[in-house]
Protein backbone atom coordinates (compact mmCIF):
# COMPACT_ATOMS: atom_id res chain seq x y z
CA UNK A 1 0.00 0.00 0.00
CA UNK A 2 2.85 2.42 0.82
CA UNK A 3 4.35 1.89 -2.61
CA UNK A 4 1.07 2.56 -4.39
CA UNK A 5 0.48 5.76 -2.46
CA UNK A 6 4.00 6.96 -3.15
CA UNK A 7 3.55 6.22 -6.80
CA UNK A 8 0.39 8.32 -6.93
CA UNK A 9 1.74 11.08 -4.70
CA UNK A 10 4.84 11.87 -6.78
CA UNK A 11 4.13 14.50 -9.42
CA UNK A 12 5.46 14.00 -12.93
CA UNK A 13 6.36 16.54 -15.59
CA UNK A 14 7.55 16.16 -19.16
CA UNK A 15 7.56 17.93 -22.49
CA UNK A 16 4.74 17.87 -24.99
CA UNK A 17 3.60 14.39 -25.97
CA UNK A 18 2.12 13.19 -29.27
CA UNK A 19 -1.64 12.92 -29.30
CA UNK A 20 -3.44 9.76 -28.21
CA UNK A 21 -4.02 7.44 -31.18
CA UNK A 22 -6.67 4.79 -31.81
CA UNK A 23 -4.01 2.10 -31.53
CA UNK A 24 -2.93 3.36 -28.12
CA UNK A 25 -6.53 3.69 -26.89
CA UNK A 26 -7.24 0.11 -27.87
CA UNK A 27 -4.06 -1.15 -26.22
CA UNK A 28 -4.90 0.64 -22.96
CA UNK A 29 -8.44 -0.75 -22.92
CA UNK A 30 -7.26 -4.30 -23.65
CA UNK A 31 -4.63 -4.13 -20.92
CA UNK A 32 -7.03 -2.58 -18.42
CA UNK A 33 -9.77 -5.14 -19.07
CA UNK A 34 -7.29 -8.01 -18.72
CA UNK A 35 -5.89 -6.75 -15.43
CA UNK A 36 -9.30 -6.03 -13.98
CA UNK A 37 -10.38 -9.57 -14.86
CA UNK A 38 -7.36 -11.05 -13.10
CA UNK A 39 -6.94 -8.71 -10.12
CA UNK A 40 -10.05 -6.73 -9.22
CA UNK A 41 -11.42 -7.80 -5.88
CA UNK A 42 -14.84 -8.92 -7.19
CA UNK A 43 -14.63 -11.09 -10.31
CA UNK A 44 -18.24 -10.54 -11.39
CA UNK A 45 -17.90 -6.76 -11.18
CA UNK A 46 -14.65 -6.95 -13.14
CA UNK A 47 -16.50 -8.81 -15.89
CA UNK A 48 -19.21 -6.12 -16.02
CA UNK A 49 -16.63 -3.34 -16.23
CA UNK A 50 -14.79 -5.10 -19.03
CA UNK A 51 -18.01 -5.62 -20.96
CA UNK A 52 -18.94 -1.94 -20.68
CA UNK A 53 -15.53 -0.70 -21.81
CA UNK A 54 -15.64 -2.98 -24.84
CA UNK A 55 -19.19 -1.83 -25.61
CA UNK A 56 -18.17 1.83 -25.54
CA UNK A 57 -15.26 1.06 -27.83
CA UNK A 58 -17.44 -0.83 -30.30
CA UNK A 59 -19.82 2.14 -30.45
CA UNK A 60 -16.96 4.53 -31.20
CA UNK A 61 -17.42 6.47 -27.96
CA UNK A 62 -13.67 6.95 -27.58
CA UNK A 63 -12.91 7.77 -31.22
CA UNK A 64 -12.68 11.53 -30.75
CA UNK A 65 -10.58 11.42 -27.56
CA UNK A 66 -6.99 12.42 -28.29
CA UNK A 67 -6.00 13.87 -24.91
CA UNK A 68 -4.53 11.25 -22.55
CA UNK A 69 -5.60 13.02 -19.35
CA UNK A 70 -9.17 13.25 -20.63
CA UNK A 71 -9.09 9.57 -21.60
CA UNK A 72 -7.90 8.60 -18.10
CA UNK A 73 -10.69 10.60 -16.47
CA UNK A 74 -13.26 9.09 -18.82
CA UNK A 75 -12.17 5.54 -18.04
CA UNK A 76 -12.16 6.27 -14.30
CA UNK A 77 -15.68 7.67 -14.45
CA UNK A 78 -17.00 4.65 -16.34
CA UNK A 79 -15.32 2.15 -14.01
CA UNK A 80 -16.63 3.87 -10.90
CA UNK A 81 -20.13 4.17 -12.33
CA UNK A 82 -20.29 0.37 -12.34
CA UNK A 83 -18.18 -0.57 -9.33
CA UNK A 84 -18.98 2.37 -7.00
CA UNK A 85 -15.38 1.87 -5.86
CA UNK A 86 -13.62 5.10 -4.91
CA UNK A 87 -10.20 3.42 -4.93
CA UNK A 88 -10.49 2.31 -8.57
CA UNK A 89 -9.17 4.62 -11.27
CA UNK A 90 -6.89 5.27 -14.21
CA UNK A 91 -4.08 7.83 -13.99
CA UNK A 92 -2.06 9.54 -16.71
CA UNK A 93 1.67 10.27 -16.33
CA UNK A 94 3.25 12.65 -18.83
CA UNK A 95 6.66 11.19 -17.94
CA UNK A 96 5.60 7.71 -18.95
CA UNK A 97 5.34 4.48 -16.98
CA UNK A 98 8.35 2.18 -17.03
CA UNK A 99 7.50 -0.64 -14.64
CA UNK A 100 4.75 -3.21 -15.14
CA UNK A 101 3.83 -2.85 -11.45
CA UNK A 102 4.94 0.73 -10.70
CA UNK A 103 4.57 0.28 -6.98
CA UNK A 104 8.18 0.02 -5.87
CA UNK A 105 9.79 3.48 -5.87
CA UNK A 106 13.51 3.62 -5.23
CA UNK A 107 14.90 3.95 -1.72
CA UNK A 108 15.97 7.48 -2.59
CA UNK A 109 12.46 8.48 -3.66
CA UNK A 110 10.96 6.96 -0.50
CA UNK A 111 13.46 8.83 1.68
CA UNK A 112 12.74 12.12 -0.08
CA UNK A 113 9.02 11.58 0.46
CA UNK A 114 9.58 10.68 4.10
CA UNK A 115 11.79 13.72 4.75
CA UNK A 116 9.25 16.02 3.12
CA UNK A 117 6.47 14.85 5.44
CA UNK A 118 8.74 14.75 8.48
CA UNK A 119 8.93 18.54 8.15
CA UNK A 120 5.14 18.54 8.60
CA UNK A 121 5.38 16.23 11.62
CA UNK A 122 3.75 13.45 9.57
CA UNK A 123 0.44 15.30 9.83
CA UNK A 124 0.12 14.97 13.60
CA UNK A 125 -1.58 18.36 13.58
CA UNK A 126 -2.55 18.81 17.20
CA UNK A 127 -2.23 17.12 20.58
CA UNK A 128 -3.77 18.97 23.51
CA UNK A 129 -5.83 18.67 26.66
CA UNK A 130 -9.11 20.57 26.43
CA UNK A 131 -11.46 21.75 29.14
CA UNK A 132 -12.90 18.92 31.19
CA UNK A 133 -9.63 16.98 30.94
CA UNK A 134 -10.57 15.71 27.49
CA UNK A 135 -7.61 14.94 25.26
CA UNK A 136 -7.52 15.76 21.56
CA UNK A 137 -5.41 14.21 18.82
CA UNK A 138 -5.87 15.71 15.35
CA UNK A 139 -4.33 13.33 12.82
CA UNK A 140 -4.60 14.06 9.10
CA UNK A 141 -2.71 11.07 7.65
CA UNK A 142 -1.74 7.56 8.76
CA UNK A 143 1.88 7.33 7.71
CA UNK A 144 3.84 4.05 8.01
CA UNK A 145 4.29 2.79 11.55
CA UNK A 146 8.07 2.93 11.36
CA UNK A 147 7.93 6.62 10.49
CA UNK A 148 5.49 7.68 13.22
CA UNK A 149 6.27 5.35 16.12
CA UNK A 150 8.05 8.02 18.20
CA UNK A 151 5.30 10.56 17.55
CA UNK A 152 2.65 8.01 18.46
CA UNK A 153 4.42 7.14 21.70
CA UNK A 154 4.78 10.82 22.63
CA UNK A 155 1.16 11.60 21.79
CA UNK A 156 -0.17 8.68 23.82
CA UNK A 157 2.03 9.59 26.78
CA UNK A 158 0.82 13.19 26.63
CA UNK A 159 -2.82 12.07 26.59
CA UNK A 160 -2.33 9.34 29.18
CA UNK A 161 -3.80 11.22 32.14
CA UNK A 162 -6.94 12.46 30.40
CA UNK A 163 -10.41 11.13 31.19
CA UNK A 164 -11.35 10.76 27.51
CA UNK A 165 -9.64 11.11 24.15
CA UNK A 166 -11.08 12.61 20.97
CA UNK A 167 -9.35 11.59 17.73
CA UNK A 168 -10.07 14.02 14.91
CA UNK A 169 -9.99 12.30 11.50
CA UNK A 170 -12.25 14.74 9.64
CA UNK A 171 -9.42 15.75 7.28
CA UNK A 172 -7.70 12.38 7.12
CA UNK A 173 -7.70 10.72 3.69
CA UNK A 174 -5.67 7.57 4.14
CA UNK A 175 -2.25 6.04 3.49
CA UNK A 176 -0.56 3.23 5.41
CA UNK A 177 -2.43 0.27 6.99
CA UNK A 178 0.36 -0.48 9.45
CA UNK A 179 0.14 3.11 10.70
CA UNK A 180 -3.54 2.48 11.36
CA UNK A 181 -2.71 -0.73 13.20
CA UNK A 182 -0.10 0.99 15.35
CA UNK A 183 -2.51 3.69 16.47
CA UNK A 184 -5.33 1.18 17.09
CA UNK A 185 -3.06 -0.95 19.23
CA UNK A 186 -2.65 1.81 21.82
CA UNK A 187 -6.36 1.58 22.68
CA UNK A 188 -6.43 -2.13 23.57
CA UNK A 189 -4.75 -3.70 26.58
CA UNK A 190 -4.41 -7.10 24.93
CA UNK A 191 -3.95 -8.35 21.37
CA UNK A 192 -7.29 -8.32 19.54
CA UNK A 193 -8.29 -10.03 16.28
CA UNK A 194 -9.81 -7.15 14.28
CA UNK A 195 -10.50 -8.51 10.81
CA UNK A 196 -9.61 -10.93 8.02
CA UNK A 197 -8.44 -9.68 4.63
CA UNK A 198 -8.95 -11.64 1.40
CA UNK A 199 -6.47 -10.98 -1.39
CA UNK A 200 -7.93 -12.05 -4.74
CA UNK A 201 -4.70 -11.41 -6.64
CA UNK A 202 -2.72 -13.63 -4.27
CA UNK A 203 -5.56 -15.97 -3.35
CA UNK A 204 -4.81 -15.63 0.35
CA UNK A 205 -6.68 -14.77 3.57
CA UNK A 206 -4.76 -12.83 6.23
CA UNK A 207 -5.79 -12.11 9.82
CA UNK A 208 -5.26 -8.64 11.28
CA UNK A 209 -4.50 -8.38 14.99
CA UNK A 210 -3.52 -5.41 17.11
CA UNK A 211 0.17 -5.28 17.93
CA UNK A 212 1.07 -7.26 21.07
CA UNK A 213 3.71 -4.69 22.05
CA UNK A 214 3.76 -0.91 21.62
CA UNK A 215 6.24 1.59 23.02
CA UNK A 216 5.07 3.62 25.97
CA UNK A 217 1.65 3.87 27.53
CA UNK A 218 -1.53 2.12 26.36
CA UNK A 219 -4.91 3.81 26.74
CA UNK A 220 -6.96 0.64 26.89
CA UNK A 221 -9.45 1.95 29.48
CA UNK A 222 -9.96 5.54 28.37
CA UNK A 223 -13.18 6.59 26.62
CA UNK A 224 -12.56 7.31 22.93
CA UNK A 225 -14.51 9.49 20.51
CA UNK A 226 -13.65 9.66 16.81
CA UNK A 227 -14.57 12.62 14.62
CA UNK A 228 -15.29 11.94 10.94
CA UNK A 229 -16.62 13.79 7.90
CA UNK A 230 -17.78 12.95 4.42
CA UNK A 231 -14.19 13.32 3.14
CA UNK A 232 -12.77 10.84 5.66
CA UNK A 233 -11.70 8.01 3.35
CA UNK A 234 -9.79 4.71 3.30
CA UNK A 235 -7.24 4.26 6.13
CA UNK A 236 -9.04 6.51 8.65
CA UNK A 237 -12.25 4.62 7.88
CA UNK A 238 -10.41 1.40 8.68
CA UNK A 239 -9.33 2.82 12.03
CA UNK A 240 -12.80 4.17 12.82
CA UNK A 241 -14.71 1.08 11.70
CA UNK A 242 -12.57 -1.28 13.78
CA UNK A 243 -12.64 0.90 16.89
CA UNK A 244 -16.41 1.27 16.63
CA UNK A 245 -17.05 -2.42 15.94
CA UNK A 246 -14.91 -3.45 18.89
CA UNK A 247 -16.82 -1.13 21.20
CA UNK A 248 -13.77 1.03 21.84
CA UNK A 249 -15.06 4.30 20.39
CA UNK A 250 -18.12 6.40 19.73
CA UNK A 251 -18.11 7.95 16.26
CA UNK A 252 -19.33 11.54 15.82
CA UNK A 253 -19.85 13.46 12.60
CA UNK A 254 -20.91 12.59 9.05
CA UNK A 255 -21.08 9.32 7.12
CA UNK A 256 -17.63 8.70 5.65
CA UNK A 257 -16.55 8.17 2.03
CA UNK A 258 -16.81 4.36 1.88
CA UNK A 259 -13.45 3.09 0.62
CA UNK A 260 -12.44 -0.25 2.15
CA UNK A 261 -10.38 -2.03 -0.50
CA UNK A 262 -6.63 -2.58 -0.60
CA UNK A 263 -5.24 -1.14 -3.85
CA UNK A 264 -2.09 -1.27 -5.98
CA UNK A 265 -1.06 0.48 -9.22
CA UNK A 266 -0.52 -1.47 -12.45
CA UNK A 267 0.79 -0.34 -15.82
CA UNK A 268 -1.88 -0.39 -18.53
CA UNK A 269 -0.11 1.65 -21.19
CA UNK A 270 3.00 3.64 -21.97
CA UNK A 271 1.55 6.66 -20.14
CA UNK A 272 -1.17 5.05 -18.00
CA UNK A 273 -1.50 3.26 -14.69
CA UNK A 274 -4.62 1.76 -13.13
CA UNK A 275 -5.15 1.72 -9.36
CA UNK A 276 -6.86 -1.64 -8.94
CA UNK A 277 -8.42 -2.79 -5.64
CA UNK A 278 -7.35 -6.39 -4.99
CA UNK A 279 -8.47 -7.15 -1.43
CA UNK A 280 -11.37 -6.68 0.97
CA UNK A 281 -11.62 -7.04 4.72
CA UNK A 282 -14.22 -8.69 6.93
CA UNK A 283 -14.67 -7.50 10.51
CA UNK A 284 -14.68 -10.22 13.15
CA UNK A 285 -17.65 -8.42 14.74
CA UNK A 286 -19.82 -7.20 11.85
CA UNK A 287 -18.68 -9.84 9.32
CA UNK A 288 -18.57 -7.16 6.61
CA UNK A 289 -16.82 -3.85 5.90
CA UNK A 290 -17.69 -0.24 5.04
CA UNK A 291 -17.14 -0.38 1.27
CA UNK A 292 -19.62 1.81 -0.59
CA UNK A 293 -21.56 2.59 2.59
CA UNK A 294 -19.10 4.47 4.72
CA UNK A 295 -18.75 4.31 8.48
CA UNK A 296 -22.05 5.18 10.15
CA UNK A 297 -21.57 7.60 13.07
CA UNK A 298 -23.12 6.83 16.44
CA UNK A 299 -24.06 10.51 16.58
CA UNK A 300 -24.72 12.21 13.24
CA UNK A 301 -23.92 15.93 13.22
CA UNK A 302 -22.36 18.30 10.66
CA UNK A 303 -18.60 17.91 10.64
CA UNK A 304 -18.01 21.42 11.95
CA UNK A 305 -20.04 20.60 15.09
CA UNK A 306 -18.45 17.23 15.75
CA UNK A 307 -15.68 18.39 18.09
CA UNK A 308 -17.91 20.32 20.47
CA UNK A 309 -20.50 17.54 20.36
CA UNK A 310 -17.94 14.90 21.27
CA UNK A 311 -16.46 17.06 24.02
CA UNK A 312 -19.88 17.45 25.62
CA UNK A 313 -20.51 13.71 25.29
CA UNK A 314 -17.17 12.93 26.93
CA UNK A 315 -17.75 15.29 29.86
CA UNK A 316 -21.31 14.01 30.42
CA UNK A 317 -19.99 10.44 30.59
CA UNK A 318 -17.35 11.57 33.09
CA UNK A 319 -19.95 13.28 35.27
CA UNK A 320 -21.84 9.98 35.54
CA UNK A 321 -18.68 8.17 36.63
CA UNK A 322 -17.77 10.66 39.37
CA UNK A 323 -21.26 11.49 40.63
CA UNK A 324 -20.02 11.57 44.24
CA UNK A 325 -17.42 14.28 43.64
CA UNK A 326 -19.68 17.30 44.05
CA UNK A 327 -17.13 20.06 43.46
CA UNK A 328 -15.73 18.56 40.30
CA UNK A 329 -19.18 17.67 38.97
CA UNK A 330 -20.23 21.30 39.41
CA UNK A 331 -17.15 22.45 37.49
CA UNK A 332 -17.80 19.98 34.68
CA UNK A 333 -21.48 20.89 34.43
CA UNK A 334 -20.44 24.53 34.00
CA UNK A 335 -18.21 23.51 31.10
CA UNK A 336 -21.07 21.50 29.57
CA UNK A 337 -23.36 24.54 29.65
CA UNK A 338 -20.69 26.68 28.07
CA UNK A 339 -20.01 24.21 25.25
CA UNK A 340 -23.71 23.64 24.62
CA UNK A 341 -24.06 27.42 24.29
CA UNK A 342 -21.26 27.44 21.72
CA UNK A 343 -23.01 24.66 19.82
CA UNK A 344 -26.32 26.53 19.87
CA UNK A 345 -24.61 29.63 18.47
CA UNK A 346 -23.40 27.61 15.47
CA UNK A 347 -26.95 26.79 14.32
Amino acid sequence: MLASILCIAIAYSAGAQPRLTAKERNAVIDSLVAKLGRIYVYEDVAQKMGDVLRLHRSRGDYDTVSDRAVFARMLTSELRAISKDGHLGVDYSAAGVKDESPGSPSEEVVMQFRNTWARSNFNFKKVEVMEGNVGLLELNTFFPAEWIKELAQSAMSFLGNTDAVIIDLRNNHGFAPDGVLLMESYFFNDAVHLSDAYDRDGGTMRQTWTMPVVAGRRLGEVDVYILVGRNTFSAPEDFTYNMQAMGRAKVVGEVTGGGAHGTRPFKVGEYFTASIPFSYSVSTVTHTDWEGRGVQPDVVVPADKALLTAQVMAIRALVKRIAGQADRVAELEKIIRQKEGELAAMR
